[in-house]
């Protein structure tokens, strides 16, 4: 199995900064994308950062210039930096693996237990 384990998350002002981490472990052969994705209360989960096995990184729109994410391919970790914090940002934050596991040929997605960000006013 693959487990995901999140820290980072809590209460902010805005404007703010909060650093998300999410350790990847288990029986891992190959780790590709990584990222975040984020829901909001009564609303769709979102896609807000992603980076490929090679550094590549795309973001949703409303993070552009203030949330930066990237990875340690070593320990297994995807790091989201949110800097500037608005209140619309709070959401519960997932983490997001596509790997493989030792012994299996195909590549799975796999869900962190989610960390709750909120950006007060």
């Amino acid at each position: 199995q693959v487990q995901l384990v999140e820290s980072g998350g809590g209460l902010v002002q805005a404007g703010g900064s909060l650093r998300l981490s999410c350790a990847a472990s288990g029986s891992i052969s190959s780790i590709d994308a990584m990222g975040w994705y984020r829901q909001a209360p009564g609303k769709q989960r979102e896609m807000v950062a992603r980076i490929s096995s090679g550094g590549s990184t795309n973001y949703e729109d409303s993070v552009k210039g203030r949330f930066t994410i990237s990875r340690d391919n070593a320990k297994n970790t995807v790091i989201l930096q949110m800097s500037s914090l608005k209140p619309e940002d709070t959401a519960v934050y997932y983490c997001n693996v596509v790997a493989s596991r030792l012994g299996f040929p195909y590549k799975y997605e796999y869900w962190g237990q989610g960390t709750q960000v909120t950006v007060s006013s």
